[in-house]
């Protein structure tokens, strides 16, 4: 049975998580926050969302900063204890437009199996040394795939098949932080999960709170995809294979 979750990894967001859990209600999808070790002012206002809405807005706490990365297992496991099918991810900085919320889970009830995988439009907020930056990280992407088929791995904004994915992170020690949605789409494509690429617009707040590193972060990413690479090498004739057996 289809039964989906919101999962949204929070740290420090005090500002534009309240107006994302009310979006999240709004279309009737259960919503896990994670707090991932935040400052008292952003936990008193999480605990605040889940005392408002309680059995539809759960709250699991990190007690210390882990990362994004272990925010999302942490609520991915929290989804799958709960018996859902499906989580969608969402970040909390409001960069994301919640609107698409109902397409993207369209999307995962049509195709459960797979992972529906946003796909940035930026207007002209974007930041130009970020944008220019994920193409770096989608070549290397496209390089231990194989294959064109994630057409963005960066993006915070995709549904996951909670079986799949579940029991990847059950087996492998996936990425903690910034690195994770590189990581753990390359891996779940690895096992052979499809991934259905949905155009989504992305906008940055000029007042947004951004944890991104960028010389921290980027040596992190840059570290995880020459990991992946060498995964790539041995996994090489399956890929190859797969990739000449489709139709």
């Amino acid at each position: 049975m289809f039964n989906p979750a919101v999962v949204v990894p929070v740290y420090n967001h005090p500002t534009t998580v309240d107006a994302l859990v009310r979006a999240v209600r709004g279309h009737g999808v259960p919503c896990i926050l994670v707090d991932d070790g935040s400052e008292p002012g952003c936990a008193a206002e999480l605990s605040r969302l889940a005392g408002l809405y309680p059995g539809e807005v759960r709250l699991v706490r990190l007690t210390v900063n882990q990362g994004k990365g272990a925010a999302m297992v942490a609520g991915m496991r929290e989804a799958a204890r709960l018996g859902h099918s499906h989580a969608l991810q969402i970040d909390a900085d409001g960069q994301h437009d919640s609107g698409d919320i109902p397409l993207f889970l369209a999307h995962a009830r049509e195709h459960p199996g797979a992972v529906i995988c946003g796909c940035p439009v930026y207007d002209a907020s974007v930041p130009k040394v970020r944008l220019y930056g994920r193409y770096g990280s989608h070549i290397f992407v496209w390089i231990n795939t194989l294959s064109l088929d994630v057409r963005d791995s960066m993006c915070g904004f995709r549904v996951y098949p909670l079986a799949q994915t579940v029991a990847l992170i059950d087996s492998h020690a996936i990425a903690r932080r910034m690195d994770f949605d590189s990581d753990i789409i390359v891996r779940l494509h690895w096992r052979g999960v499809p991934v259905i690429n949905q155009p989504t617009r992305v906008t940055y707040p000029q007042d947004g709170i951004s944890h991104f590193r960028l010389w921290r972060d980027n040596v992190m990413i840059t570290r995880m995809h020459a990991v992946l690479f060498f995964g790539m090498l041995l996994r090489s004739p399956l890929l190859l294979w797969r990739k000449m057996a489709r139709p």
